[in-house]
């Protein structure tokens, strides 16, 4: 059997030192199965948990096609959100310093929030790869102040996120923009309908990679705590006592919800970022720096950050709300025990919940069910255990009035007598029961 090795790649000898100063030591199994293709100009749909190794699995091949010699726009990677984007081309920016071509290899960046003019201006001379959001490389497009036609690869990241969030319209002005034959890439958790018909018109016969598309790792272990009418900030002031996360993601279902209970947690002592798509983009980029500077150990975020961030070193995840819809559960808890780490996810949840929670133990996870008090973890009754319990009750005093006398002459006090009856019919239906258990 091949060794599973970069040398099977037969990359430039210089994306050898690339890879050896990223530290890599052997392909993950995405890198495995799509450079090849990508090497091979195939084009390509890849599916893959978060953490997989999918963004260098594009970045390696990319970058070792640039043709030095040309001065023009080779490769161009969108992302739907400016801080994705900012990520991606950071790595882009730390592949060429490591090959030592900042000389000959030159990358920009294309988001909102930036001077227009200045990025305009530096424009002048083309890059061979552009990093970007949509919106922003359609408008300066549109402004003639770069032209993509010359690009064999073209990268779409995340692009459930794009459809989400309503960019795959100013992806498809761009595909317009670019040569028939251009090498299209697209990245996406799920491929949901929308987005197949989109692909349809721009792929024909691509390699389509679906990875771990388990639910979670091994090594995650996914825990559920009952919130019983006591407030999320209560119950995580009380979880935060019991853990000492590295970092700790607290999901909310909203931007509102996530500030409210940011003030919260924050006046309970608590070091908390709020991240979500309502904040300023200033504001955003300053709290990630604070994230990547180990300034918080609890971000309250909306599930945003779930797709179009990268946030490094979780090892904790907890939903304050749950989501409505089982894939976005995943996306939550993939922001931890990633790359074979050890992770945790921790679920507060009422009745109306129960449905999610039965559809993912139905798809195979399994939740430990848990109670903290005094900082101390504590085992607690599942909750079909309780419905369970329940019903063999109500079986059974529905058979304990079934078997009551009922009084041919209604005197008063007959309701008591009747009660006082069933209770002691069904003091021995029960004793039975368990006799026969046993």
């Amino acid at each position: 059997m091949e060794k599973n090795t970069f040398e099977n790649f037969s990359f430039r000898p210089v994306m050898y030192d690339v890879i050896e100063k990223l530290s890599f030591r052997e392909p993950t199994e995405i890198q495995s199965k799509i450079i090849p293709a990508i090497m091979k100009g195939d084009s390509v749909i890849g599916q893959s948990h978060t953490g997989s190794g999918k963004t260098h699995a594009y970045l390696l091949p990319m970058i070792n096609n640039i043709d030095s010699s040309k001065k023009e726009v080779q490769c161009v990677i969108t992302a739907p959100t400016r801080e994705l984007a900012m990520q991606i081309y950071d790595e882009v920016r730390k592949m060429i310093q490591f090959a030592d071509k900042e000389q000959e290899w030159k990358a920009k960046l294309l988001v909102g929030g930036t001077d227009k003019h200045k990025i305009i201006d530096k424009l002048k001379e083309p890059p061979q790869i552009v990093v970007g959001t949509p919106g922003r490389i359609l408008d300066l497009v549109n402004n003639d102040a770069i032209s993509l036609y010359t690009a064999n690869h073209f990268v779409i990241d995340e692009a459930d996120t794009m459809l989400d969030l309503g960019f795959i319209n100013e992806v498809d002005q761009l595909l317009v923009r670019v040569k028939q034959d251009v090498q299209l890439l697209v990245f996406s958790a799920t491929i949901p309908q929308r987005l197949e018909h989109f692909l349809k018109k721009y792929l024909e016969n691509p390699l389509h990679v679906k990875l771990g598309q388990e639910l979670s790792p091994e090594t995650m272990e996914h825990r559920l705590i009952a919130r019983k009418h006591r407030s999320d900030a209560t119950i995580i002031a009380d979880i935060s006592k019991s853990i000492q996360p590295y970092l700790a993601i607290i999901f909310t279902n909203g931007k509102a919800k996530a500030d409210e209970l940011a003030e919260e947690l924050q006046q309970k002592g608590l070091k908390i970022g709020v991240i979500h798509g309502g904040l300023p983009p200033r504001e955003r980029k300053r709290v990630l720096k604070d994230i990547q500077n180990l300034r918080y150990q609890y971000i309250v975020a909306t599930d945003l950050a779930a797709r179009g961030i990268d946030i490094k070193g979780v090892s904790h995840v907890i939903n304050a709300q749950l989501p409505k819809e089982e894939e976005f559960y995943i996306h939550r808890v993939g922001r931890t025990a990633r790359a074979g780490m050890e992770g945790t996810a921790i679920s507060l949840y009422d009745d109306e919940d129960i449905k999610l929670i039965e559809k993912l133990e139905q798809k195979g996870l399994t939740f430990v069910f848990a109670e903290v008090k005094n900082g101390e973890w504590q085992e607690a009754k599942a909750w079909n255990k309780r419905t369970l319990r329940t019903k063999v009750t109500t079986d059974v005093e529905q058979e304990a009035w079934k078997k009551v006398r009922k009084p041919k002459q209604v005197k008063p006090g007959y309701k008591k007598k009747m009660k006082k009856q069933q209770a002691s019919i069904k003091k021995q239906l029960t004793k039975k029961n368990k006799y026969k258990k046993k």
